[in-house]
């Protein structure tokens, strides 16, 4: 692939390991030639290290397969994963998912990327619903403005939500930016 057709989220293989594109931003500086600016986070080790390519280079993306497994518990090294179809269970290692598991549940089914039989991340939807475990009580009167408190929802992420949202209310939060989006009614 063309080092210009990197977007957020891809893999590629870099310097013999695996890569995913953290950041990336296109460059065209006054009368240089454009490049390609990219924070990649190597998927082994977690190291994020920032890269400049031409906008010609070529790089190679990476193809995995998908699986859909049940995030199960966490142990110490990492989260520990089930595969739904043959009930094989693996860790990945927390400095290589990032805050990612911060927004999905126990017991929560979820696609795994692996490359060569070895998984290597997760695919986290656009939107999470989590169940707000510990907040304030709005008070009365206080919904006037546009004005925001922390909540702690069920997996320890603390969010900024409106103050007529109470414990025990589900809501959606963006995965992406980890932003409240809107109050599900069940």
């Amino acid at each position: 692939m063309n080092a210009n057709d990197l977007r957020k989220g891809i893999i590629i293989l870099y310097e013999g390991a695996l890569w995913q594109a953290v950041e990336v931003t296109h460059r065209t500086p006054g009368n240089l030639r454009a490049f390609v600016q990219a924070k990649l986070r190597n998927l082994q080790t977690g190291v994020h290290k920032t890269e400049r390519f031409a906008s010609t280079d070529s790089l190679e993306q990476a193809w995995l397969d998908k699986k859909r497994c049940e995030y199960l518990y966490d142990e110490p090294t990492g989260p520990v994963f089930m595969d739904v179809e043959n009930y094989e269970q693996f860790t990945l290692p927390k400095d290589v998912l990032g805050d990612a598991m911060s927004f999905i549940p126990p017991n929560t089914q979820i696609d795994v990327s692996f490359h060569e039989g070895r998984a290597v991340t997760i695919q986290l939807p656009a939107n999470v619903e989590l169940k707000i475990t510990e907040t304030e009580p709005g008070v009365r009167g206080n919904t006037v403005n546009n004005t925001f408190k922390p909540a702690t929802v069920e997996t320890g992420l603390v969010v900024k939500v409106p103050m007529h949202i109470n414990k025990g209310d589900l809501i959606r939060v963006n995965t992406e930016t980890g932003e409240f989006l809107d109050r599900v009614n069940k």
